[in-house]
């Protein structure tokens, strides 16, 4: 049976733990919102240029622009995003999941990793695993630029005929408590089909389709890049809050745990010691 002295001692290490679950799920909160109000703010103008996008698509002949072009799929690059840090719950372990069982999904294909997170890096570093690009502290503060980077290197391989096809992995943020792994087709740009008199109609470009497209489908594919890590970057602070604070939670029961179990061995002992006084009294 454990003594005294090793009860508090491990009391006073799970208060320490639990101080700083508290402090993480208080940041995390924090950075949380102010992920969630950039996400909320480019989300819209991302959903309906894809909307635009894959209508203007459907519509032109896709031998006017590279990015349209449909090919045999058998070279195929998934941008997979992770996070940089752990202690969130199963937010990385999810990615990593779906993405071995695309990679699985894709055998007897020829198939390449871009990995944006230090955690997706690490795991397929160690693996067999053809990785053409990574990026890491990206997260630590999301901008613009980060995706012109990504997508200027996947839309210039893609352009030669490097890659038949572009995937994006990524977890989609629903609400503060549930993310959702998403597997969307980057490049060639999605197509919507149309049906009845929409199948035939056009629209007239001004100026001509070829200089629209040069300017607007990089700038689709960045874009739709730019909104996955913002919803990666507020769903891995969702994840991370929760699992704070399931911590902070398991921390308070145990602390709860080992005082009751502190009281009984301390009431016991006090016991023992009434009893050999009066023992000791009688006995005199």
């Amino acid at each position: 049976m454990p003594n005294l002295r090793d009860i508090r001692r491990r009391i006073r290490s799970v208060k320490t733990t639990e101080q700083a679950t508290r402090a993480m799920k208080i940041v995390a909160s924090a950075k949380v919102r102010r992920a969630k109000d950039r996400l909320m703010a480019a989300r819209p103008y991302a959903i309906r240029m894809n909307q635009v996008l894959a209508s203007l698509a459907a519509r032109a002949n896709p031998e006017e622009h590279p990015l349209l072009r449909t090919r045999g799929v058998e070279k195929i690059e998934l941008l997979v995003l992770t996070g940089d840090k752990g202690l969130c719950g199963a937010f990385n372990a999810n990615i990593i999941k779906r993405a071995s069982a695309f990679m699985e999904e894709s055998r007897g294909r020829v198939l390449s990793l871009h990995l944006v997170g230090r955690k997706g890096r690490d795991y397929f570093r160690r693996r067999a695993t053809k990785i053409s690009g990574e990026y890491v502290d990206v997260f630590r503060h999301v901008e613009y630029a980060h995706a012109a980077r990504i997508a200027a290197d996947l839309i210039q391989r893609y352009a030669t005929q490097d890659l038949d096809a572009v995937f994006l992995l990524y977890n989609e943020f629903k609400s503060v408590i549930q993310q959702r792994v998403v597997v969307e087709r980057l490049l060639p740009i999605p197509r919507l089909e149309h049906e009845g008199p929409l199948a035939v109609q056009d629209y007239i470009y001004e100026p001509e389709a070829r200089r629209l497209l040069d300017g607007l489908l990089p700038k689709h594919v960045e874009y739709q890049i730019l909104r996955a890590l913002l919803e990666s970057s507020a769903a891995e602070f969702a994840a991370r809050m929760t699992a704070m604070e399931a911590a902070t939670r398991n921390a308070d029961e145990m602390i709860e745990s080992l005082t009751l179990q502190m009281n009984r061995i301390r009431q016991a002992s006090i016991t023992r010691e009434i009893i050999e006084v009066v023992s000791g009294a009688e006995a005199l």
